[in-house]
């Protein structure tokens, strides 16, 4: 669908709508307090022991709150009433876009050189109302989103410094990390074995690249189980041995490490869980002057498909796409069937077209994208009730645990059991291995075949510590076009 900066058609709506939640939110803020006040993190826990006044707080705290609610329920309902049947007309999502430059939004090495490298980064950050977000021992919803569009923006806009190497024994060039990291074997954090399928996960992004013509293009489908790294592809580069010198992993033929900080030069960012609307707002506000182009508030509420009585969503899909390229087109599909507390969220499949650039033909350049949230309550990484203990409560801290093979297991949630079945964790003789990660896939053969596609490096953020609790992804991705 086209894309316009508003998700309502015409400005009456949009302005009856404006209208219906500021009556709805008072009553919703006062319920979502009551419930925080009465719901600690572990963090406020340990400061509770030195505070004597905080049991009073949390008495006299919840009494008002509940007054406030009950006393603003009224107005609410007729917020309401007038919010719900508005949700038939929305479209499925906000659009903001910055002013710049069309030079400045294209890749111009495809055009000039033929060939390309584009940074993709993915994070999954629980930024749900604040009364909710504790139950997932994380709180203050609106101070997170800030830090977190702080803390991207300042790995994102960072120089990317390349280094040359000139030796016998190595070859290319070498993205720095932000430290030194010991040479890991395929067993360590982030690895797959050739045999192993990819791990448990609730959100992942999809990638291609074709050239746009007059031809109808075919539609994006990856939703293979199988890294496309590990189906006996031959022909690609190792990574030199001054990669591994400096720390970085070995994937198969890919090389990886832990880093921590955003890569620099993000052009695609895929967010998810960021349900609360303030949230991306601050979002949105951060990160708008390194990313042009920005869909937020994605998916439908109240009940989907609209007209129906079939489910009533509470909170929007929680997914979150930021573009340095222009955005062509968008579209999201709610997924059908849902059950337990994913009921609740439009929860579904954002696909994006996005311009690249152009060729050395000068045809235009499209990248499709597709940003996904899956229904698993499970899909978690880390486990929650030690995300603030000081192994893991800061990005440098949180990187040598990951590194290290003894005190990761006490701070990765394990593989999840098949029903029925208890699971013995790890197997007599073998190594533990963290498989429940979020993960970006991306199409070794795109739709263009005149296209080809090479991962450079894989990235496991720890920036983010302490403010979810999961750990950010990014992907390095070379593009060649044919001559």
């Amino acid at each position: 669908m086209a894309l316009e900066t508003s998700p309502f058609p015409n400005r009456c709506a949009a302005v009856a709508h404006a209208a219906g939640w500021a009556l709805i939110l008072p009553c919703f803020w006062f319920l979502d307090r009551l419930i925080a006040v009465c719901k600690l993190t572990t963090l406020e826990r340990r400061q509770e022991d030195t505070c004597y006044l905080y049991p009073l707080k949390a008495f006299f705290g919840s009494i008002a709150f509940f007054v406030l609610f009950v006393v603003t329920a009224p107005v609410a309902l007729l917020g309401f009433l007038l919010w719900a049947p508005l949700q038939a007309c929305r479209r499925p999502f906000c659009y903001h876009r910055e002013t710049v430059s069309l030079q400045s939004e294209t890749h111009r090495g495809l055009e000039l050189e033929g060939k390309g490298s584009f940074v993709f980064a993915s994070a999954n950050l629980c930024l749900l109302p604040d009364s909710l977000a504790r139950f997932n021992n994380l709180g203050h919803t609106q101070r997170r989103a800030s830090a977190i569009g702080e803390y991207i923006a300042q790995g994102v806009g960072r120089p990317n410094i390349r280094i040359f190497i000139d030796s016998p024994s190595s070859c290319g060039t070498l993205s720095p990390s932000n430290s030194i990291l010991p040479a890991a074997s395929a067993s360590t954090y982030g690895a797959t074995d050739r045999q192993g399928s990819l791990p448990n996960s609730n959100s992942d992004m999809v990638y291609g690249l074709s050239e746009d013509t007059k031809e109808p293009s075919a539609s994006i489908q990856h939703n293979s189980n199988q890294n496309s790294n590990q189906q006996g592809r031959t022909g690609n580069r190792s990574a030199p041995r001054a990669l591994l010198s400096q720390g970085l992993g070995q994937l198969g033929d890919v090389p990886w490490e832990v880093s921590t900080m955003f890569p620099a030069n993000v052009d695609i960012l895929c967010l998810e869980e960021v349900f609360d609307k303030r949230a991306a707002q601050k979002l949105t506000c951060a990160l708008s002057p390194l990313f042009a182009h920005i869909l937020y508030d994605i998916g439908g509420y109240a009940c989907q498909p609209p007209c129906s009585c079939s489910s009533f969503k509470f909170f929007n899909s929680g997914l979150f796409l930021a573009s340095r390229f222009p955005i062509v087109a968008a579209q999201y599909h709610c997924f059908p069937n849902s059950r337990g507390e994913d009921a609740l969220a439009a929860k579904g499949l954002l696909s994006a077209k996005v311009l690249m650039g152009k060729n050395q033909k000068e045809r235009k350049l499209s990248g499709y994208f597709n940003c996904i949230h899956l229904h698993a309550p499970e899909g978690t990484l880390l486990e929650q009730p030690t995300l603030y203990d000081d192994d893991v409560n800061t990005p440098e801290n949180l990187q040598r645990t990951l590194e290290n093979d003894m005190l990761r297991k006490h701070y990765i949630c394990p593989p999840v059991p098949a029903t029925g079945s208890p699971l013995v964790y790890p197997e007599t003789d073998q190594p533990w291995i963290g498989r429940r990660i979020d993960y970006i896939l991306y199409r070794e053969k795109s739709i263009s075949k005149h296209c080809q596609t090479e991962v450079e490096e894989v990235s496991f953020i720890t920036q983010l510590a302490g403010l979810t609790d999961h750990i950010p992804v990014g992907l390095r991705l070379n593009v060649r076009m044919d001559s």
